[in-house]
């Protein structure tokens, strides 16, 4: 194990700068965003959004700390640093877990009181055996409960068998009839890929149908039990809907509702252990009698369990939640049915019931996070013939076809159940025991590398730490509230919010409302009704925070933090946006904090798949900020040659780049050169509204400079002219 150094001295080479390794963070970042579980079983703890690869904090840190050991090399050892690393924007906690790992102290804060309980929870140590008992058992008892709401008789053996999934459709009324009508955008229930055949509802008696093609409605096929015709087009198009009863062409969702639209059963997928054997596919069938009845038994036993503990809860105005209030969403357990509610409500209240801490807080927890799959925005993706989650994407999509989720679960079937996901906590704490790197090995075949002597846990304290114990310092406030000795951080290493980034206090306050049911006793980060705050550094159209309250905001929290960095220490932050305008806050949270920035260095932080980035001009690339206090060696500002520099090295860590990947690159220049032409004259004692006009100014004349529109294909062009030449000098020598 190296033995790394106590208090960290800078040196004349500027660490970062020079040690950090674009190509070989690039390429594990690269592969751990495409299966982020795999390579950061971390993340099972609990969703959050947006993370950044915890490869990409682990090169970042050994680069800075690690003396002349090339990362390639160091990246694979374990290590014992001392020191203290602070992030002022943790969210789901990457440069947390990664300094911890490495041996550092660490400050946390967030603003969310979800971030902090995630980061918390992540670090908490747990006994694997006490937490699998009192799991089991209350797995145990609430099935007793409710077990039998999720049971369906099998078409073929005729014995009960678990529910995977209920599909459920929106209805909506007739404003002329008053016939409730479905809201089907297609009949497609599953696609020929997964299962033997195309699965699809017939229209006119429910009937599920298997074809080995996909009957449309200028070539349809018979029912097989009407006889009538089926086809995949549905009659929900744009928002209106037509009327099967009177021919009445009307919308949906109904104006100011007063309440959300009803839904119909009209499917389930379930799982039989005895004829799976013998057959392909899954197992569909349309819900019969018992299976209504079932449901109708869950309704009476919520009607009947007044003293369930249920968010009761308004959703609150927001620019995400306005979706759900024009779909008449007015409070958060109208996202659930009677059969979820009931089922939630026993299951919380059974968990409350642990007298084992650690086991009580990590069932909560896992409570929290999976609520994702346990309400009634939920879909059911016809291709993969899973439950899709209700952050899929980064919003609250309100769909036409909804996927009821079994809340406990089959073992070792299906997915988005209690069972699953105590499953992948448990992985994850054995991780945090025992942490792992995964490689590519000379077949390209992965292989899995323990780090023996890491680990990822934490001494909790109430106060700044000590450099020496691996302590932890975490809190739920605003960063610029916390109290920080000056030079005492050896490093801040963060990715801050952008000024239009996704509200993700809207979103998480969905798992609050029933956490803080939970966990108000003990904490009193969770007594409040919202993780929302007027000091959220995002920008919202609904509560009214413009760039000016997100730039001074970003401007506070970099000088806070700055001031209380060790001499020649580094802040480390990553970025992207295509828009050099999007830059302007940085630039004068840098300058305000009285740091220059000495290089921006590139490295991949999406994955090209990404369901809000593919297909999409955005870009999967970082811009990583490489800041410190008073003014120093820079790199230089010849964008093109820096730019072909950067795009050869990520073409070469396994970056298919597009133009948006390199203009991304290019505007994170143009933010590090107008942090430098401006560095030797910012005034930060002037008004705010002047320091944006000049840092505003200043990016958008060296946008002219370079030439920012032609710049990207310029770069593209110079790789793939570079790499003909490099064919053509082979085939000559060959």
């Amino acid at each position: 194990m190296p033995n790394n150094r106590h208090n960290y001295e800078r040196s004349e080479t500027l660490s970062v700068e020079e040690h950090f390794d674009p190509v070989f963070a690039t390429s594990l970042s690269l592969r751990e965003k495409q299966i982020q579980q795999n390579y950061r079983p971390l993340i099972g703890i609990h969703k959050w959004f947006a993370r950044r690869p915890g490869t990409l904090f682990r090169n970042l840190l050994l680069a800075e700390f690690n003396g002349l050991q090339p990362t390639s090399e160091s990246y694979w050892l374990a290590h014992k640093m001392r020191g203290i690393i602070a992030d002022p924007f943790m969210g789901g906690g990457t440069t947390i877990f990664e300094a911890n790992r490495l041996g550092f102290s660490v400050v946390g804060t967030d603003i969310n009181s979800m971030a902090y309980w995630i980061v918390r929870q992540s670090l908490e140590p747990l006994d694997l055996l006490a937490f699998s008992a009192a799991a089991n058992a209350v797995l145990s008892d609430v099935e007793e409960e409710i077990g039998e709401f999720y049971r369906t008789r099998c078409i073929e053996c005729q014995e009960l068998r678990g529910v995977k999934y209920f599909l459920w459709v929106k209805t909506e009324p007739c404003p002329s009839c008053h016939t409730a009508n479905d809201l089907f955008p297609g009949y497609l229930v599953a696609e020929a890929t997964r299962h033997p055949k195309h699965v699809l509802v017939c229209a006119s008696c429910g009937a599920l149908n298997e074809y080995d093609r996909q009957p449309t409605n200028s070539d349809p096929e018979p029912c097989v039990e009407c006889g009538l015709p089926v086809q995949i087009e549905g009659p929900a198009k744009r928002q209106r809907v037509t009327c099967r009863q009177c021919a009445t062409v009307y919308s949906y969702p109904a104006k100011e509702p007063v309440r959300p639209p009803e839904h119909r059963m009209f499917a389930l997928e379930y799982h039989c252990e005895t004829c799976k054997p013998n057959r392909k596919g899954r197992f569909f069938k349309r819900p019969d009698g018992d299976d209504f009845a079932r449901f109708d038994q869950a309704h009476r036993l919520f009607i009947e369990s007044s003293d369930l503990p249920i968010p009761d809860n308004a959703i609150p105005d927001g620019d995400e939640t306005e979706r759900l209030h024009r779909w008449g969403y007015r409070f958060y357990k109208q996202m659930f049915n009677d059969r979820q509610l009931v089922g939630l409500g026993l299951l919380l209240r059974r968990i409350g019931s642990v007298e084992d801490t650690p086991s009580r807080h990590a069932l909560l927890t896992i409570f929290s996070d999976f609520l994702r799959y346990q309400n009634m925005l939920c879909r059911y993706d016809t291709y993969a013939l899973k439950c899709q989650d209700i952050f899929s994407v980064h919003g609250f999509p309100v769909g036409l076809v909804q996927c009821e989720d079994n809340l406990l679960g089959i073992s070792r079937v299906g997915s988005g159940s209690f069972r699953h996901f105590i499953e992948k906590y448990l992985r994850a704490k054995r991780y945090c025991l025992s942490p792992f790197e995964t490689r590519r090995n000379g077949n390209k075949k992965k292989e899995i590398v323990p780090i023996i002597g890491e680990s990822i846990t934490a001494e909790f304290v109430d106060s700044f730490p000590n450099e020496h114990g691996r302590q932890a310092y975490l809190k739920a406030t605003s960063a610029r509230r916390l109290a920080l000795p000056p030079e005492t951080l050896d490093g801040v290493f963060t990715d801050p919010p952008y000024f239009s980034n996704v509200q993700y206090a809207e979103l998480m306050d969905f798992c609050y409302s029933w956490l803080r049911l939970g966990l108000s006793g003990e904490f009193e980060q969770f007594r409040g009704t919202t993780t929302q705050s007027t000091e959220d550094l995002t920008g919202n159209v609904t509560l009214g925070r413009g760039l000016e309250h997100f730039t001074e905001g970003l401007s506070s929290v970099f000088r806070h933090f700055a001031a209380a960095l060790k001499k020649g220490a580094p802040f480390v932050f990553t970025y992207h946006h295509n828009d050099p305008a999007a830059y302007v806050p940085l630039v004068v949270a840098v300058l305000d904090a009285g740091m220059d920035c000495t290089m921006t260095l590139p490295a991949a932080g999406e994955m090209s798949a990404s369901l809000h980035i593919s297909g999409t001009v955005s870009s999967i690339l970082d811009s990583i900020f490489v800041c410190r206090v008073g003014s120093g060696r820079r790199s230089g500002e010849d964008v093109r040659v820096l730019l072909m520099q950067d795009a050869v090295a990520m073409t070469d860590a396994g970056v298919n780049l597009s133009k948006g990947d390199v203009r991304c690159l290019a505007v994170g220049h143009i933010g590090r050169i107008a942090i430098n032409r401006l560095f030797e004259t910012w005034d930060r004692q002037r008004p705010l509204s002047e320091r944006m006009s000049f840092a505003s100014q200043k990016v958008i004349e060296i946008t002219n400079e370079i030439k920012l529109s032609s710049l990207p294909s310029e770069i593209l062009n110079g790789i793939i002219d570079n790499a003909r030449l490099q064919e053509v000098t082979l085939a000559a020598t060959v």
